[in-house]
């Protein structure tokens, strides 16, 4: 192989710039792609929160696409091998030689930090990588703001749903029931009845109960690699995150349904003691109308659609976004979602940890200089500080009805955040969702009233530590 662990693989660079006067300018604001590719995030440079700091601060907008996403793949291919070098260790290591490296076509000098304050923001995968990039070279990047920073990973995660139960309309989640009720038919082994009941929903193909679960479960959000918006793709601004996961409650609760409708929810009745099953008819006609259009070529036991049982398929060594992830997943991220062992739940307890590790082994046989563990190393993360995370000028934001707050520094799990200060700041944004603060619609005041104000506190952040930078640069006799 042509790399070492010490190699720095070329990434893509997308520059943009508000405005400049005699020749100089402010901060350069380094936005992580995570995982996917630079252009996919160019809204955030255009409107976004990198737009919003650069013209409050005069500064310059650049995104960084991470190792192995979007063009830049070292490799033609894929295999565990040429994945070596996929590792958070490495990535942040890009961040530092980029910021060092770094020329602008059109700019006058030099822009390379430490000279030059360098501001990093990414969100979710990304949000943690920008953390890291400060922890480990904050005597090179200026400062960061990780949003929605997954910086405490558990290798299960059923707390994904956690807000779901919480805060999404309450009569749709009369869904616990209806996954209550066929775990008890698994449990039973009610061959007959799990059969039926699969029929409802038009996924008899799907004969591994755990991907039906998932596919069942695809308008909330499932441990695989779900094909609906869901409950993480809300947003505030609808340009940005349909408002899909509200039609799909709106259709599981309707009070307008017809009687072919209700009628199905008395289907199953005779295993429950004549109970009916609330609303299962207007959940399995939500997925046969509309979840199942999803899958276009109709074969839902495939590895396009929600079958995910053929061990060549996850062995596809071709580049791409979903493998790279996985590859991230399994060797270190972790956070498989799985469903709680105990209490609600809206996805079948047929469904834990081994079956997205299964897919790891699959995916990822041994090389000949490379191998997954036989589980993800967490350590690679938490050994960080996990919720006791802290570096100076690192900014954490999260959202409190995010499906990944709970691995975040704003977890419930975490201890209580009542001091935030100009080093170590921190907020947590009321009614916010997966780094919401990423988007924006160039004009700050028209926005509603909390992601207005959290951008006016990312601005108000920059500045107090644009104001130390000298100082800060004396002190290190750059």
């Amino acid at each position: 192989m042509a790399l070492s662990n010490s190699d720095t693989i070329s990434t893509a660079p997308i520059t943009n710039l508000v405005s400049f006067h005699n020749g100089a300018c402010g901060p350069v604001y380094l936005y992580i792609s995570g995982e996917t590719s630079g252009p996919s995030r160019f809204s955030n440079l255009q409107t976004g929160i990198i737009q919003i700091l650069m013209q409050a601060t005069n500064g310059l907008g650049v995104i960084l696409e991470n190792r192995y996403y979007g063009e830049s793949y070292p490799f033609k291919t894929s295999t565990t091998d040429e994945l070596l070098f996929l590792t958070t260790n490495q990535t942040i290591a890009d961040n530092a030689y980029f910021a060092q490296n770094a020329v602008f076509p059109g700019i006058n000098g030099s822009l390379t930090a430490p000279s030059t304050p360098w501001i990093v923001y990414g969100g979710s995968l990304a949000g943690l990588q920008t953390a890291l990039t400060i922890k480990v070279y904050g005597d090179v990047l200026y400062g960061g703001i990780a949003a929605s920073a997954p910086i405490s990973v558990p290798v299960g995660y059923p707390e994904w749903y956690n807000p779901i139960q919480k805060y999404a309309p309450q009569d749709c989640t009369r869904i616990n029931k209806i996954i209550d009720n066929f775990d008890l038919l698994i449990a039973s082994n009610q061959t007959k009845a799990i059969k039926e009941f699969k029929a409802l929903f038009g996924f008899e193909a799907l004969t591994d109960h755990r991907d039906f679960a998932a596919a069942i479960a695809d308008p909330i959000g499932n441990p695989g690699f779900y094909k609906s918006n869901t409950w993480q793709e809300l947003n505030w601004n609808s340009t940005y995150g349909p408002r899909d996961f509200f039609y799909f409650c709106g259709n599981v609760s309707s009070i307008d349904a017809p009687e072919e409708i209700t009628q199905v929810d008395y289907a199953l009745a005779n295993y429950t003691n004549g109970e009916p099953w609330t609303g299962l008819g207007s959940y399995a006609n939500y997925i046969k109308k509309y979840t199942r259009q999803l899958c276009p070529s109709g074969d839902y036991n495939s590895n396009e659609c929600w079958g995910t049982q053929n061990a060549s398929a996850w062995a596809d060594v071709t580049n791409s976004v979903t493998r790279s992830y996985l590859y991230t997943s399994c060797i270190e991220q972790g956070a498989y979602i799985d469903a709680p062992k105990e209490g609600p739940t809206l996805l079948s307890r047929v469904v834990d940890t081994s079956y997205e590790q299964q897919w790891c082994t699959w995916a990822f046989p041994p090389g000949h200089s490379n191998s997954i563990p036989p589980g993800p190393d967490v350590e690679a993360y938490n050994g960080f500080g996990g919720f006791n995370f802290s570096a100076d000028r690192l900014a954490f934001i999260d959202g409190d009805q995010d499906v990944w707050n709970g691995l975040c520094y704003h977890s419930e799990f975490a201890p209580p955040r009542t001091v935030s200060t100009d080093l170590h700041p921190e907020l947590l944004i009321t009614g916010a969702g997966h780094h919401w603060d990423s988007y924006g619609i160039l004009d700050v005041e028209a926005e509603p009233q909390f992601i207005r104000e959290a951008h006016l506190w990312e601005i108000k952040t920059v500045k107090k530590w644009l104001r130390d930078f000298a100082g800060w640069k004396k002190s290190r006799k750059i």
